[in-house]
Order: C-alpha cells, then sequence, then structure tokens
C-alpha cells in the first residue's frame, strides 16, 4: 500500500500532487492540459507549502486556465516584476544626466533608500495606499519637508513603473484627489496665512534655485533675497532699478499700503538684475522678469517651478516673506522696527510716523546684506546672463 513516503506522484485532486523523490523529497505540483499538452507547475516544497496554500495556488492556477491564461507564463511575468528598491535605483540612475548638481543624485539616493526603507522589498505592482500611508505617517508632522519630497519621489517611482507596464490604476502616492484627504495638508502644519518655509532651510532651497536655467527661477530668488511680495517683484520695470545706487524703488501704485517703497538691493540681488537685464533690449519700461512673451510673469509661473523642482503645496512665494521675519527676529540683531520697514508694513501709529520722515535705508541695507548672506549657500557664485533665444 503506497504512503506519503513512496517515491512517485500522490494526487490530492484537481491537478494538485504532491511529489515525492529520492530521499524523500516532497514537493507539490500542479498539472494541466495547454493546447492538448500536459505540463507541470512547480508551486514549491511540502516544509514552506502546507497543504491548505497549495491548494490555493492550485485553485489560483485552475482559475487561470480557466480564463484562457497559462499560470507557467503568468507566474514567470509575475517575478519580472521588479521590487521597488531595484526600480528606484533604476530611475535614479536614469535621470542623473539631467541633474548638473552630483548631489540630487544623493538627495534621491537617500530617501529612497532610508525613508522608504519598508517599500523598497515591495514589488511594484503591490505597493497600495496604505504601503505609502506607513511610509509618510511617522515623518509627515515631524519632518514636513522630507516627507512632501519623499511623497513626491514615490510619486515618480510608481508614475514609471505603471510606463514600463509593470503597475496598472491609479498612482497611490498621489496627492491632489487622493493622499490629500488622509493627511493634513501642509499649510495647516506652517505657521502664517501663507504656507512658509523654515529660514533655516530657506539656503539649500536657494541652492536648489540656481540649478535652474530660468527667468522664474531667478526672480524667485530676487524675491527671497529683497523680502517683496509676489506682485511686486512680477510687476517691476527697469525704471524702477537704479544699479548705480542699488536701490529698486516701487511707486506707492503698485505696494499694498498705498506708499512708494526704496528696497536696498544686496550684490546678490543686482548680479540677478544684471544678468536679465539684455531681455529688456534697452527699454526702460521693459518689466525686469519677462514671460517668454515679454509680459509680467503670471503667478502660475512661480507655481509651475515649485511643481518642477517637487515643492508644489510646500510653501508659497509670499511665505519667504515670514521666512525673512523669522530670521530676522530670531537669529539677527537687527530692531523689530527696521525688519518691518523691509517689509513696507506701518510701523507706529500716526504721531509717530509722522516724526520719522526718513525710511532708514542705509540701515535696512545693512539688515538686507546680512539676510543675502544668510541665505546665499555660495556667495562666489555668480549668473550667466540670459538673452532671447538663449
Amino acid at each position: 500500500m503506497a504512503t506519503l513516503a513512496t517515491p512517485g506522484r500522490h494526487a490530492d485532486g484537481g491537478g494538485l500532487y504532491l511529489v515525492v523523490g529520492p530521499g524523500a523529497a516532497r514537493s507539490w505540483i500542479f498539472l494541466f492540459r495547454w493546447h492538448g499538452r500536459l505540463k507541470e507547475m512547480g508551486l514549491g516544497g511540502l516544509a514552506g507549502v502546507s497543504l491548505a496554500k497549495a491548494r490555493a495556488k492550485a485553485e489560483a492556477a485552475r482559475a487561470l486556465v480557466a480564463d484562457g491564461v497559462n499560470p507557467i507564463e503568468a507566474k514567470r511575468e509575475q517575478e519580472a516584476v521588479p521590487t521597488f528598491g531595484d526600480f528606484a535605483d533604476a530611475v535614479v540612475a536614469d535621470l542623473s544626466p539631467q541633474w548638473r548638481n552630483p548631489k540630487h543624485r544623493a538627495q534621491w539616493t537617500n530617501t529612497l533608500t532610508t525613508d522608504a526603507a519598508q517599500l523598497r522589498p515591495l514589488r511594484v505592482d503591490c505597493i497600495e495606499t496604505a504601503d505609502v500611508l506607513a511610509t509618510l505617517k511617522p515623518i509627515w508632522a515631524t519632518k514636513p519637508e522630507t516627507a512632501s519630497r519623499l511623497r513626491g519621489r514615490i510619486e515618480r517611482v510608481l508614475d514609471a513603473a505603471k510606463a514600463k507596464g509593470h503597475r496598472t490604476g491609479e498612482n497611490p502616492a498621489r496627492w491632489r484627489g487622493h493622499l490629500d484627504h488622509l493627511l493634513p495638508k501642509r499649510q495647516k502644519l506652517t505657521r502664517g496665512h501663507h504656507a512658509a518655509l523654515p529660514f533655516g532651510d530657506v539656503p539649500a532651497f536657494v541652492g536648489d534655485l540656481r540649478q535652474r536655467e530660468a527667468v522664474a527661477a531667478l526672480a524667485l530668488e530676487f524675491l527671497i533675497f529683497t523680502a517683496a511680495r509676489s506682485g511686486e517683484v512680477r510687476g517691476a520695470t527697469w525704471a524702477e532699478m537704479d544699479l548705480k545706487a542699488k536701490v529698486w524703488t516701487v511707486p506707492a501704485m503698485r505696494m499694498k499700503a498705498g506708499r512708494e517703497h526704496r528696497v536696498p538691493l544686496s550684490a546678490r540681488a543686482v548680479q540677478i538684475l544684471e544678468a536679465v537685464q539684455p531681455l529688456a533690449n534697452g527699454e526702460a519700461g521693459a518689466v525686469v522678469f519677462p514671460s517668454a512673451k515679454g509680459k509680467p510673469l503670471s503667478d502660475a509661473a512661480f507655481q509651475a517651478l515649485l511643481i518642477r523642482m517637487e515643492r508644489n503645496g510646500q510653501f508659497t512665494p509670499h511665505g519667504f516673506r515670514s521666512s525673512f521675519r523669522d530670521w530676522a527676529g530670531e537669529v539677527s540683531t537687527f530692531p523689530r522696527e527696521l525688519a518691518e520697514e523691509a517689509l513696507a508694513h506701518v510701523v507706529g501709529d500716526a504721531t509717530e510716523r509722522a516724526y520719522r520722515r526718513g525710511d532708514a535705508l542705509e540701515k535696512r541695507r545693512k539688515l538686507m546684506n546680512a539676510w543675502a548672506g544668510y541665505c546665499d549657500p555660495n556667495r562666489s557664485a555668480t549668473v550667466v546672463p540670459i538673452r532671447r533665444g538663449g
């Protein structure tokens, strides 16, 4: 009488067999006919696959055969799907040639290796929203900048996996219309009405900006160095600029408070102006930071820039005024009134303002030079002039 120790095939039913080989080696197989020929599919050894698991595997294989799919080929294709870790490494390698600064590769590698460690062993076609949330939630509130960058990079990797045919369906790392309903919005994690980048992170962001060859990038950097409002920068004309005196005079009609505002320009701010000056073609009334059509940049230009930098939703251009104010109050030794004047805020009551006729331009120049020195990751950096068609 045959026993499970007897060499040979022992049927369980439905094409499932336990194969006992020499030396009592035992494994499961599934037998099925494909185009008239008998096929044998391995399901694993008895030591690692219980009878219940073997029956479940056999049932899944039978369902594939019934649907006209060869379960052996399906298994081979499934095993060919890469893990998130392997595919992420490949994506970083593919993107590296477009990064001029080697630190970008290091940043991507670090976030996708360290911060996304629990995703790396998972196949890219098996990653779901719960997996992404489990990766982001531990750092979403404590390290919001890192978490937001990580989310964007996970989304980029999974989009690439879908493009390669390794995934189907929606991207579980997508923010708009998906994770924005499951995670607190960044604006709620940042003080103030406008989401602001912590001043300690501004120098690194300026460094990232300088890797971008675009008028919008120079305009945003100019906004940071002058602590001006977005509309004031985007609407600036060359008639308002005095490069020799290093002063930008914004007329009252363009100011929120309705009064003229003089902005002392740091060396870096002047350098940026010199870089975009060729775009004006000598026209005094031309806008300083023009779009491709020669008109002032729109707010959408800054938003598009932040999207390309994977920073959209983390902070706003206006938020850099808060970054400046926090720096001035927490790090610098300049008086509060000077920082408020630099922001073109109304300081003091009507009587106090009546006696204070000047605007402390030269004192504010020292303040803005100190801010520029703090923000600039490389004080010897230069800007290549931008020319139309170049």
